[in-house]
């Protein structure tokens, strides 16, 4: 098994010294004095081995603290309960569902396709030898930090030293329950695809999180302990069933397939996503359209691919509206929170430039747009002359906005009655405030989303993404929507300054799109 582990964890690093070195020749300005012989340059593999160590410390320290340190210890300090008793019950219920989302085990990723279907390696050997090395390096992740922030929750110190068990035994629990799962129906479970059960209890289990703090119902010590001991009991026993399971090569056989890894040679990868796409788009001839030029050709497009670009966005309001009732709920029957609720809507508003970006689906709705038209009519000259371009990204854009800001609206019109019901405020500018600027956030990203895909057009054939740039800037995006979570500001100043924003920046894209997109806007080799 040891040999097996070296093996497989040579091979995942070959394979992201290889893609960091693409990334390299990928960048803007270097990508013309780079040529394909930099793979065999040590100086260059030795480069970028030190930032697949340094990928490898943020994957296993840094997310882990800015995991406890702003959601459990940031939302630990929301609630007027004791923060010890906040902070550990938070914790418990997101461990849960950590353990149904993140279970390393029955991800599809690359790097097991590339073990185990292409080298034919025991599957066996190489998934508890990496299953283990994932539960260290989750362990060693969270310790430290759930210790610091722990006592400094004024947690027991044996309690916050117990956290990191406690997530090991939750994830091993889950993924013995999968394995039985799978010797029963002979179904393999794809953790990037969670059956609609699992969405409910995972919903179930944010409100749980979130919503029995202000009830004044926290998990204490004695039930803490409890549950720890029963689950380092059940944990044992998993470990067991882990251990002497005998059917992974059938379980990866089915997971591992073209559809959830997309590694598989040029003509099969496109083939196996037609077919995923052909299934949700409407082949009806009598789809027609009253327009003309871009606006015809952009509508029927929507028409026949209504099904894709409007499915997850009607998910997207049916979850946040009953996110907003249970809130409108708990502001009506609980006066104690009306001063919490209050503060949060007249000084948190950059909080939720963080939500909108995580809600905002544009970079998915791109990507179709991509699979199911562009990369056939990119291969036409026209369709990269300004004119067009810029007539079909108006066009486009119209409709990115419009699948977008309808969740936006749900958000807003919740904030505005929040406020109202909390107490509301002597600023009647507020209320205004508060939800066009929601709007125009979603506006904004949905420009920045489309913007990004015409300028940095990242996919290649297989739609794989090829443009380091377009990661860099997507990771930039990222992290200074992340850093808004920190910032209080009142709601009018930074309100009035985003609506501002917004109109601005999607002005200048017009201009941009028109001069630089005709160059940009290809298909990446």
């Amino acid at each position: 098994m040891k040999q097996t582990f070296i093996t497989s964890y040579k091979l995942k690093n070959t394979y992201r010294v290889n893609s960091i070195i693409y990334s390299i020749k990928q960048l803007p300005i270097l990508k013309k004095y780079l040529s394909d012989s930099l793979y065999s340059n040590e100086g260059l593999k030795i480069l970028a081995n030190v930032i697949s160590v340094f990928i490898e410390i943020i994957k296993t320290f840094l997310f882990k603290f800015l995991y406890i340190a702003i959601v459990i210890f940031g939302l630990s300090q929301v609630y007027d309960n004791p923060q010890a008793l906040n902070f550990l019950h938070i914790f418990v219920f997101f461990t849960f569902i950590g353990a149904i989302l993140n279970t390393f085990m029955f991800n599809p990723s690359k790097d097991k396709y590339y073990a185990l279907v292409l080298m034919r390696m025991d599957a066996k050997s190489y998934t508890l030898t990496n299953y283990c090395y994932s539960l260290i390096q989750t362990f060693l992740g969270f310790l430290p930090f759930c210790i610091i922030f722990g006592l400094l929750a004024k947690l027991p110190l044996l309690i916050t030293f117990s956290l990191p068990f406690f997530v090991i035994f939750s994830k091993v629990i889950f993924s013995a329950y999968t394995l039985i799962d799978f010797k029963k129906t002979k179904i393999a479970k794809n953790e990037n695809l969670p059956s609609k059960i699992f969405w409910v209890i995972i919903l179930i289990l944010i409100v749980l999180a979130l919503g029995l703090p202000y009830l004044k119902v926290t998990i204490n010590l004695e039930i803490y302990l409890i549950l720890f001991i029963l689950l380092g009991f059940l944990a044992i026993k998993s470990l067991q069933i882990i251990k002497t399971f005998p059917f992974y090569k059938q379980m990866y056989k089915q997971l591992l397939n073209p559809q959830n890894v997309y590694v598989m040679s040029n003509a099969n990868n496109v083939e196996t996503i037609k077919q995923n796409v052909n299934k949700q788009i409407e082949f009806d001839a009598s789809i027609s359209s009253s327009k003309k030029g871009y606006a015809f050709f952009h509508e029927l497009f929507i028409k026949r691919h209504r099904k894709i670009l409007g499915k997850t966005i009607k998910k997207q309001m049916i979850y946040i509206s009953i996110i907003s009732i249970i809130g409108i709920i708990v502001t009506l029957t609980i006066p104690k929170t009306h001063k919490s609720i209050n503060n949060i809507m007249m000084s948190s508003l950059p909080y939720f430039v963080f939500i909108m970006y995580l809600i905002n689906r544009g970079q998915s709705i791109t990507q179709a747009m991509f699979i199911n038209c562009d990369h056939a009519m990119l291969s036409y000259k026209f369709y990269r002359e300004p004119r067009v371009v810029l007539g079909i990204f108006k066009q486009r854009l119209k409709t990115l906005i419009g699948l977008n800001i309808l969740p936006a609206f749900i958000i807003g019109i919740t904030l505005v009655l929040l406020l109202y019901l909390s107490g509301g405020t002597n600023n009647i500018l507020n209320y205004f405030v508060l939800f066009f600027s929601t709007i125009c956030l979603s506006i904004f990203f949905s420009v920045h989303y489309l913007v990004m895909y015409y300028l940095l057009q990242p996919y290649n054939i297989n739609t794989e993404i090829k443009s380091s740039t377009y990661k860099i800037v997507q990771f930039m995006t990222y992290f200074i929507c992340y850093y808004m979570i920190e910032l209080k500001l009142p709601t009018l100043y930074f309100g009035a300054c985003a609506v501002i924003f917004c109109l601005l920046y999607s002005l200048i894209s017009l201009i941009i799109i028109y001069r630089l997109a005709p160059k940009t806007f290809k298909i990446r080799l």
